[in-house]
């Protein structure tokens, strides 16, 4: 007859383990002796050890508590629904960490490579990680409800890119989002743009949008940048008078 303390040492478990598995139903507790002590038969030794190997194997205690009681058929097939289970939870593991990784692609796990290339491009250009990330969110928005015409709108994008005077124009107004509302730069810079904007009028994105969707692009310039926000209304008094 064996202590706990010695049970537990034997099977190599702690006695805090062996006090749970009886207040959980799992393992009887035997009657004290006439000094007080609890005295384990061999059959808690077997009983224990098999409740330390089910649970080593991942068996939830609700279900040790019912494969303890089974009959070698019923044990074999309660066996394989959890064999069945770990495979199901192996299975959204590796679904989870195939997203895991696809988050370390960055803006290429929410946009066609086309878009995120032109990004790279503003990037290359020098304009700040602020301005790549409007113009990324925009991008966003629009490859969601329009994926079909994206790729044309990101393909003029691309081409305009390609001529130096945009170029210019483009880190230009990016560098515009810092400046002061009253600043005469502004002026000269909206009327590139007006310009710009009735050169390319029938190519535009803003063509096909609905109201909603432009002021939700749109949102990004009201948010964050007076300087925009004064050269949105210097643009439209251009391109409206």
């Amino acid at each position: 007859m064996l202590t706990i303390k010695r049970l537990a040492e034997y099977v190599g478990v702690t006695v805090r383990a062996v006090r749970h598995y009886h207040q959980t139903g799992l393992l009887p507790e035997p009657e004290r002796d006439a000094s007080g002590y609890r005295r384990y038969p061999a059959q808690a030794v077997v009983d224990l050890i098999r409740i330390r190997t089910l649970t080593a194997a991942g068996v939830p205690l609700t279900r040790v508590h019912e494969l303890m009681r089974a009959t070698p058929d019923e044990f074999a097939t309660a066996v394989d629904e959890i064999d069945q289970a770990l495979d199901r939870q192996i299975e959204e593991l590796r679904q989870r960490k195939q997203g895991v990784a696809r988050l370390q692609a960055g803006d290429r796990m929410f946009l066609p490579a086309e878009i995120t290339d032109y990004l790279d491009q503003l990037r290359e250009l020098g304009v700040t990680e602020r301005g790549v990330q409007f113009e990324r969110d925009g991008w966003i928005v629009l490859a969601a409800g329009y994926p079909e015409q994206a790729l044309g709108w990101i393909a003029q994008k691309r081409r305009q890119l390609a001529d130096p005077e945009f170029r210019q124009f483009y880190v230009t107004y990016d560098q515009a989002h810092d400046w002061d509302p009253a600043d005469p730069r502004l002026h000269g810079l909206a009327d590139v743009m007006a310009a710009r904007l009735r050169r390319e009028a029938s190519q535009t994105v803003h063509e096909v949008l609905s109201a909603d969707e432009k002021s939700l692009l749109g949102q990004h310039v009201r948010d964050y940048s007076p300087a925009w926000l004064r050269l949105d209304e210097l643009v439209r008094q251009r391109t409206t008078s």
